[in-house]
Order: C-alpha cells, then sequence, then structure tokens
C-alpha cells in the first residue's frame, strides 16, 4: 500500500515574469488532514489547482494514489470552495440529488448517502426547504456535503468555516474529523483561522512567495519557535512602538519582537521570568503599558514568525 494519496513533484508554476509556485514538492498521507496555510499570494490556491488537475503546471507532476492527476477516475476528488456554488431555487434534498446524479451515483448508493448528509450536518429538518430559504451556516454546511455526496477519496476544502458562527463551525469540525477517522478520507484544508487549523491538520504545509518553508504537525510546529510564553503588550501611545521593540530585541534570549495590530508581541524562551526587563525597558523610554498579557506559543505565532507578516491582504 503507498504512504501517500497525493505526490506533488518539483510543481513550478510561472505567469510571464511571476514564479508564483516554485518547486514545491509534498506528500500526502492517505487518511490525514493536511493544513495548507500561507499569506494571501504565497501561491497555496495555485497549488492546490495544481495537485487537483484544475491548473497544469509549468513544469512538474502530481500523482494522486499512484496515478498521474489527469487519469484519474472522475469522482476521485471532491472539492468545497470558498464561494458558495448552491441552486438557490431547489431543496437541500433536491440539490444533493442532483448532484449525486451527475456523478452517476445509483439510486440504491445515493439514497441512503443522501440521507446520512442530511443527518450529519444537521440539515435533516431542512431537507425539504429551498436554499435561499436557508442561513449562512446551514448553506454552507449543504456547499460541504455537494462536495462528497459522490464519496471522493480525496477532499478539499477551501475556508470552510468562513464566516461561521462558533456552534456551526464545530458542527462543521466535527464532521471533517468524522471524514478522516471513520471514512479514512484524505482532506486538504486552506483556512485563515489559525486555531482551526491547529485543531483539525495532522500536519501542516506553510508556503510563502511560493516555495515550501515549512512542513510538520502542529505540536512540532509550536515548538519550533522555542518553548515557553509569548508576552503581549499594548502601550498607550502606539506611534512609539517601534521606538520599543528596537530595545526589546537587544535584550538576551529575546527571540523575536513583532508588531501584530497595534500590539507588541516579545517572544522568548522563559518570558515570564524576563517581565521585569521588559518592565524597565518601557519606564525607560518613558512610555505606559496599557495592556499586557502571557499565553503559550500558538500556529499563528509560528506563521507570524516564519512569513513575517500578519496575514496579507
Amino acid at each position: 500500500m503507498m504512504e501517500f494519496m497525493i505526490e506533488a513533484k518539483d510543481l513550478t508554476k510561472r505567469y510571464g515574469d511571476l514564479m508564483a509556485v516554485d518547486g514545491l514538492s509534498i506528500g500526502i498521507k492517505k487518511g490525514e488532514v493536511f493544513g495548507f496555510l500561507g499569506p494571501n499570494g504565497a501561491g497555496k490556491t495555485t497549488s492546490i489547482k495544481m495537485m487537483v488537475g484544475l491548473l497544469k503546471p509549468t513544469s512538474g507532476r502530481v500523482l494522486i494514489n499512484g496515478t498521474d492527476v489527469h487519469k484519474i477516475e472522475k469522482g476521485t476528488i471532491g472539492i468545497c470552495p470558498q464561494e458558495l456554488m448552491l441552486w438557490e431555487y431547489l431543496t437541500c434534498k433536491e440539490s444533493l440529488n442532483l448532484m449525486a446524479d451527475m456523478y452517476e451515483v445509483p439510486k440504491k448508493v445515493r439514497d441512503p448517502r443522501v440521507k446520512k448528509l442530511l443527518n450529519d450536518l444537521f440539515l435533516v429538518e431542512k431537507a425539504d426547504t429551498i436554499v435561499s430559504k436557508l442561513s449562512g451556516g446551514m448553506k454552507r454546511r449543504l456547499n460541504l456535503a455537494l462536495a462528497v455526496v459522490h464519496e471522493p477519496e480525496v477532499v478539499v476544502l477551501d475556508e470552510p468555516s468562513e464566516g461561521l458562527d462558533p456552534q456551526s463551525r464545530r458542527v462543521l469540525w466535527n464532521y471533517i474529523r468524522a471524514m478522516r477517522d471513520k471514512e479514512g478520507k484524505t482532506v486538504i484544508l486552506t483556512t485563515h483561522i489559525m486555531d482551526e487549523a491547529d485543531q483539525l491538520s495532522d500536519r501542516i504545509a506553510i508556503v510563502d512567495h511560493g516555495k515550501l518553508i515549512r512542513l510538520d504537525t502542529p505540536e512540532n510546529l509550536k515548538k519550533e519557535i522555542g518553548e515557553g510564553d509569548v508576552v503581549d503588550m499594548k502601550i498607550s501611545d502606539t506611534s512609539r512602538n517601534q521606538d520599543l521593540i528596537k530595545e526589546l530585541a537587544r535584550e538576551k534570549d529575546v527571540i523575536s519582537v513583532v508588531e501584530i495590530n497595534g500590539r507588541i508581541n516579545i517572544r522568548a524562551l522563559n518570558a515570564v521570568a524576563k517581565l521585569p526587563m521588559m518592565m524597565q525597558t518601557v519606564e525607560r523610554l518613558d512610555v505606559q503599558v496599557a495592556d499586557i498579557s502571557v499565553r503559550q506559543n500558538t500556529l499563528e505565532d509560528v506563521f507570524i514568525d516564519l512569513t513575517g507578516t500578519g496575514l496579507r491582504e
């Protein structure tokens, strides 16, 4: 049995002088949730489109379960796009039946599958409701159901929780876990919600400027940037942020100091013990602390440390 469901080998994509993807090689294991992270414009969407056969690479190749991506059977991959792709004047049940028919799913397989999807994604009571009458969360859950009604081996989820309330997000997360744990599906997840990537992903690839810069488990990625805590500080005069950042960056054992949304994040080993030093630096610059907290490293800390930025617009 092959270890990898998807193998991308030295993928490149060039648009004129722009190298959108530069020598990307990734193996995605069977039955894992694989997180794909990167700032906007980093090349992750282009990479995924090449990996599922929607875009031809300039060079390189992709294998799905050992077969060239352009030669795989219809229905091997299910794609749930960020944009809702729904028929507004069909009911939930009619929509699922239609999609299943498009994939030539036999009726005896289709009917129980549709019933199960409606149940698993909490849409049973809305089965006969037309899509235009659904809430935003229900539409997004139906969007996912349409992507998997034909039982694909690989499921691509592009920002699946975009705009969802916490309750709807948890329903979606539980279903994504069930696709992996109970159905053995391979799931590719792109998201800008770092907690979502952390909670769901078995492994995470971080790409920037068209290159793979890290690939590891969320736990190992968080360990990589240093054990200990992060001090999150806001000073009353944010125009002095850079002055304080320069001073703190000079201190011994401070690994990084960055500004994020007007706040200062100081990362260092044993950060709690360094709080007195930080407060002395603040006093020396004659600025005042408006808010301060200490927390553990997060995946967002890793992301910012590796890409040097917050999420790009």
